[in-house]
């Protein structure tokens, strides 16, 4: 998979509300009320994830879960970041 340029990433950016690019990855966090409810986000994004062969990084604190995209094997961004990005966010409506 190839890796994306300036413009073709924000472009995809532009079509991901509240995903940030922060160098060759992107960034985005997901509020879920509570500690039980960021575990149950990050199990719902198993299934997705596996399905791609593709995983993100990923950081729990208390309600908030911080999800980071970027495909290591390339050493940046591909089509497949802004594709499970948009996974994600189709799991998380109120994101």
């Amino acid at each position: 998979m190839a890796l994306l340029s300036d413009s073709e990433i924000d472009a995809k950016l532009a079509e991901l509300p509240g995903w940030e690019r922060s160098g060759e990855v992107i960034v985005k966090s997901f509020e879920r009320g509570d500690f039980v409810g960021a575990v149950r986000f990050v199990d719902s994004l198993v299934e997705p994830a596996e399905a791609m062969g593709h995983h993100p990084d990923l950081e729990i604190s208390w309600d908030k879960v911080k999800v980071t995209l970027s495909t290591h094997s390339q050493g940046g961004l591909t089509a497949a970041d802004f594709e499970l990005a948009g996974k994600i966010d189709s799991l998380s409506p109120s994101s």
